[in-house]
């Protein structure tokens, strides 16, 4: 019994051995048949190996631009929305103030309200100027085409001709660029007063 126990392990280690040694056999033929491939076959196969990585890459580049056009827009629409809640903030002291102006009983004179009313135009005006919004100066500044629109145009000789005599709506500017021109009333003179009032300047000058 243990005779036949022991041949037939030789058997089994007989099998293994011969399997191992067709698996070496494969692979070494393998590795010839490589070394034999003809320089173009060699070449086309390593195309096609670039070619699948490349393809490959292409995908990935694909799918990272599908998410950034999804994720710019949502942030763009998060960044608007944190500068205006910002700016509303900046407001609401403005509304505070005005309500407290509306709330004045008759007690108050007329000019204790207009007084009112001018602290919280200036508020307001500071408020726009911490967030890059400036009025135009207009009335006795040259007039500028780029910042004013002349609405009228009267002639008044003891003023320089293109000198803005009134303005009729503020204009402003948004970090130095015009949001709305200034509409105002410019001193246009006749050839003659012009030249009196430029010579009257001039002498001034001197």
């Amino acid at each position: 019994m243990k005779n036949k126990k022991d041949n037939k392990k030789k058997d089994k280690k007989k099998t293994s051995d011969e399997s191992t040694d067709e698996k070496i056999t494969l692979e070494n033929q393998e590795t010839q048949d490589s070394a034999k491939l003809d320089p173009i076959d060699q070449k086309i196969k390593e195309l096609e190996e670039s070619n699948a990585s490349l393809v490959a890459e292409l995908q990935k580049l694909k799918a990272d631009y599908a998410n950034y056009q999804k994720r710019v827009p949502r942030q763009i629409q998060e960044a608007v929305g944190y500068k205006i809640e910002a700016f509303v903030k900046t407001l609401l002291p403005g509304i505070d103030n005005f309500e407290h102006a509306l709330k004045t009983d008759d007690s108050h004179s007329v000019e204790d309200v207009l007084k009112g009313i001018k602290i919280v135009y200036d508020n307001f005006l500071e408020i726009l100027k911490s967030n890059g919004v400036e009025q135009i100066k207009s009335t006795g500044e040259k007039f500028d085409p780029a910042q004013h629109s002349a609405m009228l145009q009267q002639a008044d000789e003891n003023k320089q001709d293109g000198i803005i005599l009134e303005e009729y709506m503020s204009g402003y500017k948004f970090n130095d660029k015009v949001i709305r021109p200034s509409m105002v009333v410019v001193n246009k003179l006749d050839a003659q007063a012009k030249q009196e009032t430029q010579e009257e300047a001039e002498s001034d000058d001197q």
